[in-house]
């Protein structure tokens, strides 16, 4: 059977390359992708989203090029309720098949990669 040069994701990147907090850097990755598509959806400038926000248009640059390190999940979730945007969060038992995850359900469609390559 020939190798695969690939493998296949669990679906978090994050958890695929070994970081630590991996559902944690998924969450916030995700929402700051929505901000992202949002405010490219609006026309919005960095300095308008800056003032918008509260924050430098520095730190803006960071949000939309996906340094997260001074954004929590909290914060993310307020920028997006600032951007007139609903954040509903919803709890349920996961089924005894698989390990608890947490997921981001957008609005916006928009496809994940199915495989990481193998080092």
């Amino acid at each position: 059977m020939k190798k695969r040069d690939y493998e296949i994701s669990s679906g978090n990147l994050y958890a695929d390359l070994n970081y630590p907090n991996p559902e944690e850097m998924q969450a916030k990755s995700e929402l700051a992708r929505e901000i992202y598509l949002i405010i490219q959806s609006k026309g919005m400038r960095q300095k308008k989203v800056g003032e918008l926000f509260g924050i430098s248009q520095p730190k803006v640059s960071n949000l939309l090029n996906g340094r997260l390190s001074g954004f929590s999940l909290e914060r993310l979730t307020r920028f997006l309720n600032i951007l007139d945007y609903d954040v509903d969060i919803y709890v349920k038992p996961k089924p005894k098949n698989r390990a608890a995850h947490t997921c981001i359900s957008s609005s916006h469609s928009y496809a994940f990669p199915l495989a990481a390559k193998s080092k």
